[in-house]
């Protein structure tokens, strides 16, 4: 256990809090402080006391490296430790630079008097965990900042800048430089009797604002039955403050903390949360491999992906080449560039000064020689192998030694690509979402030559642009559209059997999916999915199975950009609309392939499709493909719009049971008609049912 630490300048103890990266709260930190403490309340020549961040931070909250462990209940607990920092006979002055996060905020509450760096950030994020805050924050926040602001921190989980709370009582003073100084101050001022100082607790409610604002937020609750009971919770913690004594209150609200922890919501996001950071964690590195430095970045292609990817490394700081054929082409794309910051510099979001320095930095050119000197050039063009081969056959010839070569590609065999160059250990997948600018994701596609500092390399970069990035191997589609494809043919066979694009996309829906496979198929063009099988008919003949979107697309329903698809859009809206031409063309295909329709029930659409993912998520994992199934659960809620209090499929799969799973799949596989060989239950996946284990 590290020992206690206690400065005393000038009868001010300053009780550092000093557990990186970010001191979350753990045990040894927890155990440290309350010792710390204690020997500041019995030094008689202690007049008050500053719990300070020992580095940038105060504390981001709990220590993420306990979560599951026996050490985190050990005491003392946080609690505690906030009764035994309110309850001191010596004012406590907390003092806040940096992430100031759930129980850190909490911590925070309990001191006497607050002062905190300008661009600190303070807030109650449990929300995002599917929890509420549970060591106080519930009964503490409202009193020193009102019903109705307290609830839009917990509730949204956004922390707020110390600037914009500077007028409140949560915060005795707001400075910019110097905190220790402006702490000590305080605490001598306080133990002066020349400020006043009390305990949070004693701060009483307006009692009719807070009734108020708890009746405008239950207003807002997600439905009863959308799985996500935490901001109920934290409604009904906070309400208890107005009719309970604060002692009873506390633990109402600790009640309700522990109840939810145990909660398939809370599993599932706190899965997500553990997923995206063990996402980044790359095995089989060769010992004191480097990232590349990254200085400057062509992109090929100045379309809607191009220009997405052009943006995402302009908010990094990273200069770029933008590379086009036509002067046209590009002309178009920077304006779409123009047009897309300047949104944001209507909305706010981008100053002035920012909005000039992110034109400024991107070079539009049509001479591909322009790409000679920079560090990484990621194409994004047409997905086509042969233009595909003629874009890094181009670069192998004009890119500087050592400079990474990145494909966009979303689902074309990498090492193919590799092969096009006379450096394969350069080459890399880089697969954006669309809108590169805005979606969180990156697959990085490592090829069976690339080199382990090009995929560490390409991994720092993900996190400089902000993505959660994900290393796949190669595969048709990677993890993503590898999966998709099989969601997207489990969808296809209930329409055979009887259901209409609405029904599922509805069902997929009310399970929590952003938007259902038919919606979804729109939004991205029809003609894509359409390109893809005819590739792999011409390639593969035999296993060929016409589908009822083969018929849209030879209609020429394309989706929203051609007004119909699956649905029908009226001119310049992108709202879905049944289409009674559709469900005529379904009949035709049914009709065609001596089909009989029958019923269709939602929770068997949920089950088709969502065990269809699970099924080929379990198969990319014995390939190799994925190195987790966390990580497979990170693709999906960040690219697919899998909700995220389900965790993802493979985790929703862990919740439901993985024998539940296997035998659904063997159910699927013994229809008449049915893809045997697609429904029959992966091998890992029936391993695992038999041996009572899940995918964690």
């Amino acid at each position: 256990m590290a020992a206690a630490r206690v400065e005393i300048h000038h009868g001010i103890a300053v009780i550092p809090l000093d557990n990186p990266p970010v001191n979350g709260l753990s045990h040894t930190l927890r155990d440290t402080t309350m010792t710390a403490l204690r020997q500041a309340q019995a030094d008689p020549a202690v007049a008050a006391i500053v719990l300070i961040g020992a580095a940038q931070d105060f504390s981001a909250g709990a220590d993420i490296r306990e979560f599951g462990t026996a050490a985190a209940g050990q005491a003392p607990r946080l609690p505690a430790l906030i009764t035994a920092t309110e309850d001191s006979p010596k004012p406590v002055i907390a003092a806040i630079a940096g992430s100031c996060l759930g129980g850190g905020l909490e911590l925070a509450l309990g001191a006497h008097l607050r002062v905190a760096l300008a661009d600190a950030r303070l807030g109650l994020p449990e929300i995002h965990l599917g929890l509420i805050p549970g060591a106080g924050g519930t009964q503490r926040l409202p009193r020193l900042l009102g019903m109705a602001r307290a609830l839009k921190i917990m509730l949204t989980g956004q922390p707020q800048r110390a600037s914009t709370l500077a007028d409140t009582p949560l915060l005795d003073a707001v400075v910019t430089d110097d905190l220790q100084g402006a702490a000590l101050t305080l605490a001598r001022e306080a133990a002066a009797g020349q400020r006043a100082w009390r305990r949070t607790r004693d701060v009483p409610l307006d009692v009719g604002e807070a009734q108020t604002a708890l009746a405008a937020a239950r207003d807002r609750l997600p439905p009863a039955g959308a799985g996500q009971p935490a901001p109920a919770a934290c409604l009904e913690a906070a309400a208890a403050g107005l009719t309970q004594s604060f002692d009873t209150a506390l633990q109402t609200e600790r009640n309700a903390f522990v109840r939810l922890m145990d909660t398939p919501a809370s599993r599932a996001l706190r899965h997500a949360f553990a997923a995206e950071r063990a996402a980044g964690k790359i095995a089989g590195l060769a010992p004191g491999t480097q990232a590349r430095p990254v200085t400057r970045v062509g992109v090929i292609g100045a379309g809607t992906m191009g220009g997405g990817i052009a943006m995402s490394l302009r908010d990094a700081g990273i200069p770029v080449v933008l590379l086009e054929t036509t002067a046209q082409a590009l002309e178009r794309g920077l304006a779409t560039i123009r047009r897309n910051y300047a949104a944001k510099l209507d909305k706010g979001t981008l100053t002035p000064a920012a909005f000039e320095e992110r034109l400024a930095g991107i070079t539009g050119t049509l001479d591909d020689a322009a790409l000679g000197d920079v560090d990484l050039v990621i194409e994004a063009v047409f997905e086509d192998m042969g233009v595909k081969e003629q874009v890094f056959r181009r670069l192998d010839a004009i890119a500087r030694p050592g400079a990474i070569l990145a494909s966009n590609t979303s689902a074309l065999d990498i090492d193919r690509i590799a092969a096009f160059t006379a450096r394969p250990q350069d080459v890399i997948g880089l697969h954006f979402f669309s809108p590169a600018n805005v979606m969180r994701l990156l697959e990085v596609v490592r090829g069976a030559r690339t080199a382990d500092d090009v995929l560490l390399t390409a991994m720092t970069l993900a996190r400089r642009m902000g993505k959660v990035a994900v290393v796949s191997g190669v595969c048709e589609g990677f993890i993503g559209n590898r999966m998709v494809g099989r969601y997207g043919a489990a969808a296809a066979d209930l329409i055979n059997q009887g259901a209409l694009p609405q029904q599922v996309d509805g069902a997929l829906q009310d399970f929590g999916l952003k938007m259902g496979p038919y919606r979804m198929g729109d939004l991205a063009g029809l003609d894509i999915g359409w390109a893809g099988r005819k590739r792999r008919a011409q390639a593969n003949p035999a296993a060929y199975r016409r589908v009822v979107a083969d018929v849209l697309c030879e209609a020429g329903r394309f989706g929203q950009k051609t007004g119909a698809g699956w649905y029908r859009y009226a001119p310049g809206s992108r709202e879905p609309l049944p289409d009674p031409e559709v469900e005529t063309m379904i009949a035709a295909f049914r009709s065609e392939h001596g089909i009989a329709p029958r019923r269709v029930e939602d929770a068997e659409i949920v089950e088709r499709c969502v065990y269809a993912l699970v099924n080929e998520g379990a198969r990319i994992l014995e390939e190799g493909i994925a190195a987790r199934a966390s990580d497979i659960d990170v693709v999906y809620l960040n690219g697919y719009g899998f909700p995220r209090h389900r965790g993802g499929p493979m985790q929703y799969a862990n919740e439901v049971g993985l024998p539940t799973v296997v035998k659904a799949l063997q159910r699927f596989a013994d229809t008449p008609g049915a893809d045997r060989a697609a429904w029959t239950p992966a091998p890992l996946l029936v391993r695992l049912a038999e041996e009572g284990r899940t995918f964690a």
